[in-house]
């Protein structure tokens, strides 16, 4: 079995022995056994806290470069052309704290017939399909600013924002039944 205890770090651009696909569900976590691409067995031992992104390389014990790749999975995409409601819909997507993938005017998330419901009801379009799902790491996760473009069914403007952190503040002792 392969086991990977650490994230690549090299500076030079590694030679990739294998890739591994993972649902988001998997790449959150830090400790899980998975199957390469090639059928390899691979244990994985990292630190926690920080979310596998599509395209990050994990290095081996034995030295080799394993690619992450984001794994299709069940999820709903939401899209609009009106900007305005696309922003009250990720408002209150957002004020629910799920998982939630943004690009420009259409938004990702898991399964869930009440978020759809509320997607629908601001005039998103919202489809239940198989695709890549790599949400927003949140208001104080490491922002990356990179894009995949492959994965995102609209034009990737490049564009970055600034975060400052503390910009995002409210009450996370509220009452959260609502949120599914």
């Amino acid at each position: 079995m392969l086991k990977v205890s650490q994230r690549y770090s090299g500076s030079m651009p590694a030679e990739v022995i294998d890739r591994l696909s993972l649902p988001f569900d998997l790449r959150k976590r830090g400790r899980f056994k998975a199957v390469t691409e090639s059928g390899r067995d691979i244990g994985l031992f990292i630190e926690r806290g920080q979310v596998l992104q599509h395209g990050d390389l994990l290095q081996t014990e034995c030295g080799g470069v394993i690619e992450v790749l984001a794994e299709a999975e069940a999820v709903v995409t939401a899209s609009s052309d009106d900007w305005l409601q696309f922003a009250k819909v990720c408002y209150h997507l957002g004020n629910r704290h799920v998982p939630l993938q943004v690009g420009e005017r259409w938004l990702r998330f898991q399964p869930d017939h009440v978020l759809q419901e509320l997607a629908e009801l601001y005039g998103l379009t919202a489809v239940q399909e198989q695709a890549p799902f790599s949400p927003e790491n949140g208001a104080y996760g490491a922002h990356g600013g990179h894009s995949h473009a492959e994965h995102e069914p609209r034009h990737e403007t490049g564009h970055q924002h600034s975060h400052k952190q503390g910009a995002h503040l409210h009450d996370h002792h509220t009452d959260q039944s609502h949120s599914h």
